[in-house]
């Protein structure tokens, strides 16, 4: 009975190591043929949507009065965006153009020269000394004449000689005060006055210059991107007020350097965008530049491989009508 159920075992085991030969057979034939008849999925690059933007800032630290426009509002270049108000450059402002009014003042004054009534007086006391003048010649002419006569003393024609040359000194300083009244200040003194009226105007063009921008205006065609400051709260001194995103889109990619022959300086690329329903746009390279260390990438193996750089591209589109609805961080794919 035993000799019989041998047989049989042996055969069984047989027949089972054949069905798993055919069963392994099978499953590496269907592997070999579908990694020959498959074809390998091509690389994809993917870039993203990029865009400008412009920080809108000030000169005039204060506080924001109100804000005209709210994120996501498209402004035109000159829209104004928003007012601050500062009391203390008001007050600035006030000292300033006090501080000119008195300098213009002062500058008249030196420019109309002396008043009348000090000219007057001065011409009086050049009659006066011409007066004592002829009073003392006469004497002293007496003087000398009786001297030479023998009735008057050396000492008294001397004294009458002191008397006349004393006059003669007095109408001398008369009329140089008389000049003096008539020519007015001194050139110096009209240049220093004139300076002062320039120094004093510059002050107030100055506090002018930062109230220009107690009203901030677009500085070009955009979205309003982000808004930082709450109305009522306060700025300092080119603060950021708000970001405006340029109407300008392009596309972004970051390629090895063995790629580089397919991203090449014009170069026309395709790119469809699954943001916009897979909608393809025809993009042209204006930018390529070295990322540098940081984006290499590094060989694995010290024999048969090498560092691979890392380069960025950046190209935008060729048809701007085409790429209407572009947003920045849009995923942009090159199959």
């Amino acid at each position: 009975m035993a000799t019989t159920n041998q047989p049989q075992t042996e055969k069984a085991g047989r027949t089972l190591l054949l069905t798993l030969l055919t069963v392994i057979i099978v499953v590496a034939a269907v592997a070999v043929i579908g990694f020959l008849c498959l074809n390998r999925p091509s690389d994809i690059i993917e870039g993203q949507v990029e865009g400008s933007t412009v920080r809108v800032s000030g000169k005039l630290p204060g506080r924001v009065v109100e804000l005209y426009v709210t994120e996501g509002d498209t402004v035109q270049a000159g829209d104004t965006l928003v007012h601050i108000h500062s009391s203390l450059v008001d007050a600035q402002l006030t000292q300033a153009k006090a501080m000119e009014e008195v300098a213009q003042a002062q500058n008249r004054k030196v420019d109309a020269g002396a008043r009348l009534q000090i000219i007057n007086a001065a011409r009086d006391l050049v009659s006066q000394a011409e007066a004592a003048v002829t009073i003392t010649r006469k004497t002293y002419d007496r003087m000398e004449k009786l001297y030479n006569e023998g009735v008057v003393s050396e000492q008294k024609r001397d004294e009458a000689k002191a008397a006349y040359d004393a006059a003669t000194a007095q109408h001398g300083a008369a009329v140089s005060q008389y000049e003096l009244a008539l020519a007015g200040a001194q050139k110096e003194d009209k240049q220093s006055a004139a300076a002062m009226v320039t120094a004093s105007e510059a002050s107030v063009s100055q506090v002018e210059s930062l109230l220009e921008d107690s009203y901030l205006v677009a500085p070009c065609n955009g979205t309003v991107d982000q808004i930082f400051p709450e109305v009522g709260e306060l700025v300092a001194l080119g603060a950021p007020i708000m970001n405006i995103l340029k109407e300008d889109r392009y596309v972004v990619f970051n390629v090895k350097e063995e790629l580089l022959p397919d991203f090449e300086m014009g170069k026309e690329l395709t790119v469809w965008l699954p943001a916009m329903k897979g909608k393809d746009v025809q993009l042209k390279v204006f930018y390529v530049r070295d990322m540098g260390n940081y984006a290499t990438w590094r060989a694995t193996k010290n024999v048969g491989d090498y560092d691979s750089r890392t380069f960025q591209i950046k190209a935008r589109p060729v048809d701007k009508a085409n790429a209407t609805g572009l947003r920045p961080g849009m995923s942009a794919i090159i199959k």
